[in-house]
């Protein structure tokens, strides 16, 4: 009987010390910050101008300035509780600043455009794309355990384009739950600035529109083909199709050898930042309209990146 691998933590003081830093309520807000919370233009339009500007809205560009949408999730707090928990936190630091109100964040959230923070790399990365589904609602596991699954349940799609080293997420689009993973990498690989040099993806990436989106990027792609593809060129062409190299290896070393040496397992590695935003922020959206409940989750995964770059676990295989 095969034994299950095990593996060890060695940096484990340095990932404690990261892991209780995730749950810090220690905020900076600096001059520039107070300067521009209010805004100060007037748009020259009808009606009240904007009180509050894009600064006191959730930002993913400001580093160390903990928003309302951010405080939101990371803390799972309602919107009335978020806004009494800001307001306690300017008394106790002594800053003069008034807080939006939750219904001013909700009708403002959908316009607003969130950055992802990552650390910038010299060389090329290798790219994990996958998809999961954040319910909107619907019943609990144990009523669809017990009694099925009711018409009443609803689930946006996320779908992660992340660097299978680091563990940031790159690029992240957010659909309904009928849109195919291969409909949407494109707009993923077209929010990475860094070069690409691999990109791996499951079989719901085969499709030819994945394969030359890759290529556009210089990258190569490791996406199993299905078991019942044909070899579309022959291989004396000068330009062969990366699908059809894959396929050849493929029945050349068998599918199981492929992976291995194409590296395609390190896809998993995007379920494993799947799962860490559900487990951080519940993979349950709060907003009621499909546009703020994007900017929702663009917020939940800038503040992941935040959280992995405090730190990472350094593990290694246990060796019976």
């Amino acid at each position: 009987m095969k034994t299950k691998a095990q593996y060890k933590v060695q940096n484990w003081n340095a990932y404690d010390a990261a892991l209780k830093q995730r749950g810090s309520i220690t905020f900076w807000v600096n001059e520039e910050t107070i300067e521009q919370w209010h805004n100060q233009q007037k748009t020259g339009r009808k009606g009240a101008s904007n009180y509050y500007s894009d600064t006191a809205m959730p930002s993913a560009t400001r580093s160390g300035n903990a928003t309302m949408g951010t405080i939101q999730s990371v803390f799972h707090l309602p919107g009335r509780q978020a806004e009494g928990f800001l307001e306690s936190l300017f008394m106790l630091m002594g800053i003069e600043l008034a807080v939006p109100d939750h219904s001013t964040l909700s009708r403002r959230l959908s316009k607003l455009s969130v950055k992802l923070p990552v650390v910038p790399k010299d060389e090329a990365v290798h790219v994990v794309v996958d998809s999961t589904g954040v319910k909107v609602y619907g019943e609990g596991e144990w009523k669809v355990r017990t009694h099925g699954v009711s018409k009443r349940r609803t689930w946006r799609k996320l779908h992660l384009g992340v660097d299978c080293e680091s563990g940031e997420i790159l690029g992240a689009v957010v659909t309904t739950n009928d849109m195919g993973d291969c409909e949407v990498l494109p707009d993923i690989l077209e929010q990475i600035d860094q070069p690409i040099e691999q990109v791996s993806g499951d079989g719901g990436y085969d499709t030819k529109g994945c394969y030359d989106s890759i290529s556009q990027r210089g990258a190569k792609a490791v996406i199993p083909p299905r078991s019942n593809a044909k070899i579309q060129q022959q291989s004396n062409e000068a330009q062969p199709h990366p699908r059809d190299e894959n396929l050849r290896r493929v029945n050349q070393v068998g599918r199981k050898q492929w992976k291995q040496e194409s590296g395609y397992h390190r896809r998993s590695l995007s379920e494993t930042v799947i799962f860490r935003l559900k487990t951080i922020f519940g993979g349950r959206l709060r907003r009621r309209f499909f546009d703020n409940q994007a900017v929702e989750l663009f917020l939940q995964c800038a503040a992941l990146n935040r959280m992995i770059q405090l730190g990472k676990p350094d593990s290694y295989k246990v060796v019976a």
